[in-house]
């Protein structure tokens, strides 16, 4: 099913600062961790966003943001066009309903206490008007088939079940309010890479079913270009390469992205020869001192003075995608 044109998620110079202080007793704020730092995107009804980049780049603070698990320092989170970051109460608990998360480890996310069917079943305890307490069992139950699993297994627990079943218990406890989006973070990164496919091909099928949206945050570059429409790509805190599949796997743009998609595995070794493999160098800079300027040119090959003294705006670029560079060019990468 084609992603529809209705916007159901709105993201505008979303921030998430996290205070350093010192001092044991009158702790005094030195400085702040920019994990995300003016992020804005939108996501579209039946739409898949992928979303890439290295451990410490923002991707989890940004789903915890969305899920308004944390408060943002500034901006905006729309669902169909309420704030959410300034909904409190009432208002916010109703406004959960509509995007429900899927963690990355089946092994830690689900409460060994507690059986499949109670699992399933805890979202309804707060939000009671979506199965009334003599439906909750069989709601649970037709959830259990939904995603692939024997119903009648209600009341083991999550120790007897493998990791890809495990997780598939997860995506039915997503399911359970039945939201319009779900986050998946990483939610095949734990698997064995034949239960990744089965995953991944369930979470397909249901999107089609119930036309939902997802935001799929990934390390795994073959893993998102597999299930997203868009990618974005981001990088110290901030969306550096954003556009639809083709043009950021085919055609990038952004330094960052190239080098990105040049480390990831080709089984072809013909493909191998013939691929540019870019090795950056250094670590990322620490996201308390991040750099002037464009965050990336401490490990660009193509960094020049201007880099330092002006940050890049994310602009629409000739491939047909949005890149945050100041000497951008269309780059033809590989089949990844």
């Amino acid at each position: 099913m084609a992603p529809s044109s209705e916007r159901i998620l709105e993201v505008r110079d979303l921030v998430k600062h996290f205070a350093l202080t010192q001092g044991i007793v009158l702790k005094r704020q030195i400085g702040a961790i920019k994990a995300v730092d003016g992020v804005s995107f939108d996501l579209h009804r039946g739409e898949t966003l992928g979303i890439v980049g290295e451990s410490g780049c923002g991707k989890s603070t940004l789903a915890k943001l969305l899920m308004a698990l944390e408060r943002p320092t500034s901006g905006e989170v729309k669902i169909n066009g309420i704030d959410m970051a300034k909904a409190h109460g009432g208002e916010l608990k109703r406004m959960r309903r509509n995007i429900q998360m899927v963690m990355q480890d089946p092994y830690t996310s689900l409460n060994p206490r507690m059986t499949v069917g109670d699992i399933i079943g805890e979202p309804y305890e707060i939000h009671s008007e979506v199965a009334p307490k003599g439906d909750r069992r069989k709601k649970v139950q037709e959830l259990l088939e939904v995603v692939g699993l024997n119903p009648e297994h209600i009341n083991r627990y999550p120790h007897q079940f493998s990791g890809g079943q495990r997780q598939r218990i997860g995506i039915a406890r997503g399911l359970a309010l039945q939201p319009e989006i779900i986050i998946c973070d990483e939610p095949v990164s734990a698997l064995d890479v034949s239960i990744q496919a089965q995953v991944m091909n369930l979470l397909e099928k249901l999107q089609n079913e119930f036309n939902l949206a997802y935001i799929f945050i990934a390390h795994d570059l073959s893993v998102v270009r597999h299930i997203s429409d868009r990618v974005a790509v981001m990088y110290l805190g901030k969306i550096v390469e954003l556009g639809q599949d083709a043009a950021i796997y085919e055609r990038s743009s952004h330094p960052y992205t190239q080098a990105l998609l040049s480390a990831v595995p080709v089984p072809d070794p013909e493909g191998r020869e013939q691929r540019e493999r870019i090795i950056l160098q250094g670590d990322p800079p620490s996201p308390a001192d991040p750099p002037s300027g464009c965050r990336f040119r401490t490990r660009c090959w193509k960094a020049q003075d201007i880099c330092a003294q002006q940050e890049p705006l994310l602009e629409i670029r000739a491939g047909g995608h949005y890149s945050a560079c100041h000497f951008a060019e269309e780059h033809d990468v590989l089949h990844v």
